[in-house]
């Protein structure tokens, strides 16, 4: 009851800054883009031109990008399992009417939405998907549900979500970037837009894990240490399509990934290394026994795992995804 009542006590505490936290780290909805920005116009006269730009660059894309691109897309439209999953973590209360978190889940679940519609419609126009296939894995991934290994505890969540939100940027801007390399500019310029909002949601997080770090360090040091013991699992990772169990299409996806250098085990890495100095683990004072063997073992794991990551190698056969038309 103790430790619970803590984490309450600091959620309470930083529910005060929810305001200037929506402020800072969100854009008002008069402002910010929507995916019809970005989307063919069906009313313009240069529709049918638009159009067939968007299919052509689809059918030029290599296979394993593609099946990135869609994987993407399919995981940013799991979102309901996200939000529904917040919501429930402790010092969220959704029932009051103050701002609070509740508003902030909500708020950033409309930034986020966004970005499945975007992709969605993209893939729905570029004709090279099996629309049906890919909505299939989607309701798979939603009703399938996740465990991500935070239990309900806001400061693992907090860990979580600013991990994840860069990894997400990372590969939604290397996407982008590898579109405008072959000439894509209008899925360059989408992927690059979606990759800015994860970079300003992630930068959110990591403010709120430097705050709770302020308030109670030994518990948020433990806390980062769980997660990264247990390793942290992509928000997709029981992926699946028709004909299997959930979390089999998970490892070829990934591959792909691999494969094309959108999201790499280095960058999983590197992404460690950036939050340990992000929150100057090395140097937080004031801890316990627990936490002070917690921050040595954060320290050591970048090197563990350079030597783990540098041993493995990806497979080269490419898996055929229903998702992708023959």
């Amino acid at each position: 009851m103790y430790q619970k009542l803590v984490r309450r006590e600091v959620m309470g505490i930083l529910e005060k800054e929810v305001g200037s936290f929506l402020d800072k780290f969100l854009t008002p909805i008069e402002k910010i883009w929507q995916p019809s920005d970005y989307l063919p116009d069906p009313s313009s006269a240069d529709f049918k031109h638009d159009l067939e730009e968007i299919q052509t660059f689809a059918r030029e894309m290599p296979y394993d990008l593609f099946v990135t691109l869609i994987g993407d897309c399919i995981t940013e439209e799991a979102l309901p399992s996200y939000e529904s999953w917040l919501m429930g973590v402790e010092g969220i209360n959704q029932e009051e009417d103050k701002v609070g978190w509740a508003n902030w889940i909500r708020s950033w679940t409309g930034e986020e939405n966004r970005h499945g519609d975007l992709l969605n419609k993209y893939l729905y126009l570029c004709g090279r998907v099996n629309m049906r296939q890919v909505e299939i894995t989607t309701q798979y991934l939603i009703s399938d549900g996740f465990d991500i290994g935070t239990s309900m505890d806001p400061y693992r969540n907090f860990i979580y979500t600013s991990f994840q939100e860069t990894a997400t940027n990372i590969s939604h801007r290397r996407v982008g970037t590898l579109a405008k390399q072959s000439g894509n500019g209008k899925l360059a310029k989408m992927c690059g837009v979606i990759a800015a909002d994860e970079a300003r949601h992630a930068k959110a997080y990591k403010h709120f894990v430097a705050k709770i770090l302020e308030l109670d360090p030994s518990e948020m040091i433990i806390a980062f240490e769980d997660m990264m013991r247990k390793k942290i699992v992509m928000p997709a990772h029981l992926m699946r399509q028709s004909g299997q169990k959930a979390g089999e299409l998970w490892g070829h996806f990934s591959d792909a990934a691999q494969r094309c250098m959108v999201y790499t085990g280095q960058d999983y890495i590197n992404i460690m290394k950036d939050l340990l100095d992000e929150w100057k683990i090395e140097h937080v004072k004031g801890l316990n026994e627990k936490a002070e063997k917690a921050q040595e073992y954060l320290m050591k794991l970048p090197g563990r795992l350079q030597k783990i990551t540098d041993r493995v190698s990806t497979p080269d056969l490419q898996f055929q995804f229903s998702w992708v038309k023959s």
